[in-house]
């Protein structure tokens, strides 16, 4: 199975600055996504740290793993992957006063033959379109998911809370933080979406399944995305990452891969 990628990012119509960022590394079907917190350019300065560092470090043990690597051992190097990062960023934090209190969201896609690993943390998410049809596959780290599940606010009262932004985890604001992974099987055709808050704030997900089904092409997909969460006011940066699946749905076999190889120079 093969996968075409396209990502993108805007400042959208509000902020001066851009604090999200995407990361790809299409040779080892990696797609990183993450939406930074803090003020002046700290928040550009985590999502940054947190895709460059995932990119390379994941992407470089991949690389070296295979696809002899489990999906057991793929999950237990985003995991550690992860960590370091949330460790770089939170020292960064802790030892320049520049960028006290920044942090991160993220999405973090590996996408294997037959099924895709996703994790995330906080409010960016992940959607799968298959067959005409819209999925959320993350579930948001937020107070206002807190309060839908407690029964406090309905999906459509969510809509139009004021607290939309205030995210109950966060890569780099502590020193540990947990990355919620699950895996998904994949057919050839699925598009899943990976997007930041400037989209999904901005956009019902009846909306965003209606742009989808319009364009065929992944770029005239995300391009219109970005311009209709602009166009519904764009208060917040802009970030969309599409990877389509093509090809056939074969299982491949795969064995267990380890010792696992430290990522970074934190123990």
């Amino acid at each position: 199975m093969n996968f075409e990628f396209y990502s993108q990012t805007d400042t959208g119509r509000v902020r001066t600055n851009n604090e999200d960022s995407v990361a790809l590394d299409e040779s080892c079907a990696v797609a990183v996504l993450a939406d930074g917190m803090g003020g002046y350019a700290a928040g550009e300065v985590a999502s940054g740290m947190a895709c460059d560092f995932i990119k390379a470090e994941l992407g470089r043990w991949l690389h070296e793993a295979s696809a002899a690597a489990s999906d057991a051992d793929v999950k237990r190097a985003m995991d550690i992957c992860v960590d370091n990062a949330n460790q770089a960023i939170f020292g960064a934090a802790n030892s320049n006063p520049t960028y006290a209190g920044m942090g991160t969201t993220l999405v973090l896609g590996v996408f294997r033959h037959g099924r895709l690993l996703m994790g995330h943390i906080g409010d960016s998410r992940g959607y799968r379109w298959r067959n005409g049809v819209l999925q959320q596959i993350t579930k948001d780290h937020s107070l206002l998911q807190e309060q839908i599940d407690a029964g406090m606010l309905t999906p459509e009262q969510a809509q139009f809370a004021a607290n939309k932004n205030l995210v109950t985890r966060a890569l780099g604001v502590e020193d540990m933080v947990l990355l919620e992974t699950h895996q998904h099987d994949v057919v050839s055709g699925d598009v899943y979406l990976m997007c930041s808050d400037g989209l999904s704030d901005m956009l019902r997900d009846a909306q965003i399944a209606e742009i989808m089904a319009a364009h065929p092409s992944l770029s005239d997909m995300g391009e219109a995305l970005v311009a209709a969460a602009n166009e519904a006011g764009g208060r917040d940066n802009i970030a969309v990452v599409l990877v389509r699946a093509v090809g056939t749905n074969e299982p491949s076999a795969t064995k267990s891969w380890w010792p696992f190889k430290r990522l970074s120079g934190h123990a």
